[in-house]
């Protein structure tokens, strides 16, 4: 008995000192990942052809990689937790992508909605989904005729084991805000919800089972959507975001959550994880000093100076006559003090403090808790 107390109180020292694990230990044997450029690992640059030059990619990469960002996304961090490569994008045949671990569906300018002519991206949530849904027919069709081919796809039961990661609807409200009233963008949101779960349910009838699911960030705390509705300091909040598009982008998050624990219900095999990334974006913007960082809402790579750094005529690493001038929109000198890298997306440091808060298990409902490392060790004693 004195042996089994000195282990137990052995096991929790080690325990005390060790950050929260999920209790699922995030051991898939691949991702499959949707949404817009949140999470685009190069899917917009080889789908369309969408310029994203230098300097993106400048900290990690050493070169544009097809990412909106200066270095590395939350789902790059995410699965590098798995032990997982970077994911491929599904539209990127240059290079002899490998899939075996996953696939990226994710494109920038990406909607729930169905595109329109107007639309950045054509690849809609639906697209994605169908895209998923070929992807996963053509990779049983090849390995039925090749074996060899399980170095670069997936396994059968990787569709069912992977996990389904989600980041989308961002864009839904961010154009409509354009044309619509406060009231009236948060009346589209049960409509876009339900196309959102149209896909989910579509996903869950080709084998998915573990559902990963982002909500949307405060919109209204980029410096491009500051820029545009946020003229009037009586529309902004204490931290200087436009309070009307993160009231829609609450709301959202509301109904999401919602959607989450329904789909629950109505599906008792489906493992459904719901993110808060809103939360942690949000407080890192407030508190931004408190996490090493500098400037919470301006822009690292952008022109016109604080606050914002932001000129919507000129994006990230351009040049062009302005006022009679050729001006560049550069990068700063340090990007690890910013938390906004383009005006519209985060640096690799922003996204790496995302990811850290995310693997706490503090954000996600259910809450992911501490694993008994040496649990199989004490149920023997």
């Amino acid at each position: 008995m004195a042996t089994i107390l000195l282990t137990l109180q052995t096991l929790a020292l080690i325990l005390s000192s060790l950050p929260l694990i999920s209790p699922i230990d995030f051991k898939y044997p691949a991702v499959f990942n949707f949404g817009d450029s949140n999470s685009d690992t190069g899917g917009l640059a080889a789908g369309i052809a969408f310029p994203v030059g230098q300097p993106n990619g400048q900290t990690y990469f050493q070169k544009p990689s097809g990412r909106f960002s200066d270095g590395r996304l939350i789902i790059d961090f995410l699965v590098d937790s798995m032990k997982l490569p970077f994911l491929n994008p599904y539209l990127d045949s240059v290079g002899a992508p490998n899939f075996q671990k996953g696939c990226n569906f994710a494109t920038g300018g990406s909607t729930i909605t169905q595109a329109n002519a107007a639309s950045i991206s054509p690849f809609s949530f639906g697209v994605q989904v169908s895209e998923l849904v070929r992807f996963k027919a053509c990779v049983l069709q090849l390995l039925a005729k090749d074996s060899r081919l399980r170095r670069v796809l997936p396994s059968e039961s990787y569709f069912r084991q992977g996990l389904y990661t989600f980041d989308v609807g961002q864009n839904d409200l961010d154009g409509a805000f354009y044309s619509k009233s406060e009231d009236q963008v948060v009346a589209l949101i049960p409509s876009l919800l339900s196309e959102f779960e149209t896909g989910l349910k579509r996903l869950y009838n080709e084998g998915a089972r573990n559902f990963w699911i982002h909500n949307t960030g405060p919109l209204g705390c980029l410096p491009r959507i500051i820029d545009r509705f946020g003229k009037d300091p009586s529309k902004l909040d204490q931290f200087g975001c436009v309070t009307s598009q993160n009231n829609a982008a609450n709301a959202f998050n509301s109904q999401l959550h919602d959607l989450c624990q329904k789909f629950r219900g109505q599906f008792p095999e489906a493992n459904v994880t719901f993110v808060d990334i809103f939360s942690i974006k949000y407080n890192l913007i407030a508190n931004y000093s408190q996490f090493g960082f500098k400037q919470s809402i301006a822009a690292c790579c952008g022109y016109g100076g604080l606050p914002l750094n932001f000129d919507s005529r000129i994006a990230c690493g351009e040049t062009k006559n302005l006022n009679g001038s050729s001006v560049t929109a550069t990068p700063c000198s340090n990007t690890t003090e910013y938390v906004n890298w383009d005006g519209n997306h985060y640096t690799e440091a922003a996204n790496q403090y995302v990811s850290s808060q995310i693997l706490t298990g503090n954000f996600t409902d259910p809450p992911l808790s501490v694993q008994f490392l040496l649990g199989s060790e004490v149920a023997s004693l």
